[in-house]
């Protein structure tokens, strides 16, 4: 089993990873659960391994993956020449406590500068 299911249909773990993702890329820090976190991980370091590539076809995956144009253009040209010296581990996990209402473990993951 390659990827954790986040007890949603495959439609929906989709639409929320795609979100979480162009959220992170965007804003450069979110807070959500840990299984989340990591599942966003996996997926945010891909993008910016396409963005160091920074030909056509990356350029296009990425398109098809992120939801937002602006944040593609990010990608391709801050976050690339931000990371172009480092071979991996853009992004870092902290946790941050358990959620007020269920008690589920939370989590920020960031981008390291």
């Amino acid at each position: 089993m390659g990827y954790r299911k986040l007890g949603l249909r495959s439609d929906h773990r989709r639409s929320l990873l795609r979100n979480s993702v162009t959220s992170l890329l965007k804003h450069e820090k979110i807070t959500t659960t840990e299984t989340r976190a990591k599942e966003i991980k996996r997926v945010a370091e891909k993008i910016i391994t396409l963005g160091k590539k920074g030909d056509l076809h990356s350029r296009r995956q990425a398109l098809s993956y992120v939801m937002d144009d602006d944040v593609v253009y990010k990608v391709f040209e801050d976050l690339a020449k931000r990371y172009e010296d480092r071979s991996g581990g853009y992004t870092r996990i902290i946790k941050a406590g358990f959620r007020k209402g269920d008690g589920a473990p939370m989590a920020v993951i960031e981008l390291v500068k």
